[in-house]
């Protein structure tokens, strides 16, 4: 079908589209195709059963539609539950004796059944789920949870990972924010539609790539994220977070992480990344006279300068230590970080305006740094801590997480000179300078920690941390079509050899530096270097006139390799979660 100008099979290209009624004449057609009986047996089972967790064993579906007994709700006298159809597609069904649900909108068509009993059929789109989960089943909606201690889980398979997630999520009693990508991972759908260029951005640590790498967008895989939850057969505790809405430099920063922000609106937590915005040589400033001169430059207005000093010069205790700064300090801390909270801000306005009453999560994150900039001279000190959340709270701006620069680094374990032992030390001091002042530790790039590792993230928060991953359960997918689904792995080794000889010639040191090992070693296997850090370009890229390359090939996976890849990724993510929280990842949820 084509939306615009983009062309896919939304069937096999999902978490593309805010909807997954996307033929509403042929959603009808096929729910008025099945028996009618059927939908009785399916009505007289969701009246006399309102608990969805349990199955009647007497209601007969109108084979080959089923219905998600998880998304049962009852509303005013109807019962609504969301129903998948053959050909992919989903619709909510509601059965009543009054008339198609106002809080569903309005019906594709209506079916009389018995006795009275009409069945309404209902798309699901976005405003309609919205309404659904706002005014029927707000137990099964994503939701902002403060302080709660979460993994955040990427989603660069989408509904491959779901399952799994939601399973281990059961088992182990942790929360997530189970539908996790950022701005570079994912597209605005309205780019999609109007066919324009994907953007170029920097990843950390790797260099230069062409954002919406999982060809998945914004409002898609919010809407894919949570109709998965739906359909699943448990309660889970999670929410959605809008990763890495980056304010870049230029005029031009704060109007795009605007316009990500209205794609996500739906969305429950938001990361508000002003990593590259950061006046980083601030900090190294030699004299107290030059520091003092920052504070001018930062802030223009002399009477602000005075009450920011003011107030800053208090001494607070925090954990034992006593902390009040000097002019010098405050100069300091306003130059590296004035321009950045003035933009956070900004951004918590314009979030405010979008949701109105409804609660959000804001995380700001300042964990990465420019590649000018190493890792080691830009960790955060307990001095920046204490400042920030006290500013924050001075501004009453609405931050619940905080991301502080840890010295991890992407694509492997720690590795700065102090050692674990001193990681240890820095994250028990910045946690408890943030739990006292009501915010959570949030450490990202967890995938490639080792598990002693991340037992020191769990010691040192005591639990009270939100441990975001994302590569990793893409490597874990190939690691399983490897082994289980060989013929497209080698699709996929295939296509990401050709790009990485295409950028080695182009000049990447790095890609050149991979095609090196694998002439050396040609054998395809998932962690050939080559593989490992370019894997993730394959599924989202799109050819000169917008279409994907490879992504429905690339979600063409067999029923055993899903059953598989789900084994694997759940039993991981409960190891994750018991290195973080302990006694099997339990957590206490309130």
């Amino acid at each position: 079908m084509n939306v615009g100008k983009l062309s896919l099979d939304p069937s096999r290209c999902p978490a593309v589209l805010d909807t997954t009624t996307w033929d509403r004449p042929a959603a009808l057609a096929g729910v008025k195709s099945m028996a009618m009986s059927s939908w009785a047996s399916v009505a007289r089972g969701l009246a006399s059963h309102p608990d969805p967790w349990t199955r009647p064993s007497d209601v007969r579906e109108p084979a080959p539609c089923r219905v998600h007994p998880g998304s049962h709700a009852r509303w005013h006298g109807a019962d609504i539950a969301l129903a998948s159809l053959e050909d992919g597609q989903d619709v909510f069904v509601a059965f009543s004796r009054h008339g198609p649900p106002a809080a569903l909108g309005a019906a594709l068509g209506s079916i009389a059944l018995a006795d009275g009993l009409r069945m309404s059929v209902h798309p699901t789109d976005m405003s309609v789920l919205a309404r659904y989960l706002r005014e029927c089943n707000p137990e099964k909606a994503p939701r902002a949870m403060g302080t709660v201690p979460r993994i955040g889980i990427g989603d660069r398979h989408t509904v491959a990972v779901w399952p799994a997630a939601f399973r281990a999520m059961e088992r182990g009693g942790f929360a997530a924010n189970a539908i996790q990508n950022s701005l570079r991972e994912l597209n605005l759908l309205e780019d999609l539609k109007q066919g324009r260029p994907s953007r170029e951005n920097y990843l950390f640590g790797f260099g230069r790539i062409a954002e919406g790498h999982t060809g998945s967008t914004f409002e898609g895989l919010l809407h894919a994220g949570v109709i998965a939850a739906l359909k699943a057969p448990t309660l889970p505790r999670y929410g959605a977070d809008a990763d890495h809405i980056q304010v870049k430099r230029g005029p031009d920063g704060l109007q795009r992480a605007r316009r990500v922000m209205d794609a996500s609106r739906h969305y429950t937590f938001f990361t508000l990344d002003v990593s590259d915005i950061l006046s980083y040589d601030a900090m190294k400033t030699p004299g107290d006279v030059e520091a003092r001169a920052l504070l001018a430059q930062a802030v223009r207005d002399p009477g602000i300068q005075r009450d920011l000093l003011a107030y800053h010069r208090r001494e607070r205790t925090v954990d034992g230590r006593r902390y009040a700064f000097g002019e010098a300090e405050v100069g300091k801390f306003a130059g590296k970080y004035w321009a950045a909270l003035a933009g956070v801000e900004e951004l918590c306005a314009h979030l405010r305006s979008l949701k109105g009453t409804t609660p959000f999560d804001v995380e700001l994150s300042i964990d990465e740094n420019p590649p000018e900039v190493p890792t080691a001279e830009c960790l955060t000190t307990a001095e920046e801590m204490v400042f920030l959340a006290v500013e924050m709270q001075r501004r009453h701006l609405p931050v619940t997480h905080i991301a502080p620069n840890f010295g991890v680094e992407k694509g492997t374990d720690y590795r700065g000179s102090d050692g674990r032992h001193g990681l240890e030390a820095r994250v028990r001091t910045l946690s408890r300078i943030a739990e006292a002042y009501g915010l959570m530790l949030d450490c990202h790039s967890g995938d490639d920690l080792e598990k002693e590792t991340r037992q020191v993230f769990g010691r040192a928060s005591g639990g009270r941390i939100n441990f975001k991953v994302s590569p990793r359960l893409q490597l874990l997918f190939a690691e399983t079509l490897y082994d289980v689904q060989r013929d497209l792995f080698l699709y996929w080794w295939n296509d990401v050899r050709a790009f990485v000889a295409e950028e080695a010639q182009r000049g990447s040191a790095f890609a050149a530096a991979c095609m090196k090992k694998a002439e050396a070693d040609p054998e395809p296997r998932p962690d050939a270097d080559l593989f490992h850090y370019y894997c993730f370009v394959s599924v989202g890229r799109r050819d000169g006139n917008g279409r994907f390359v490879n992504r429905e090939r690339l979600y063409d996976v067999s029923p055993q390799c899903r059953e598989e890849y789900g084994a694997r990724l759940e039993k991981w993510l409960l190891e994750i979660a018991d290195d973080l929280y302990g006694q099997g990842g339990r957590v206490n949820p309130s």
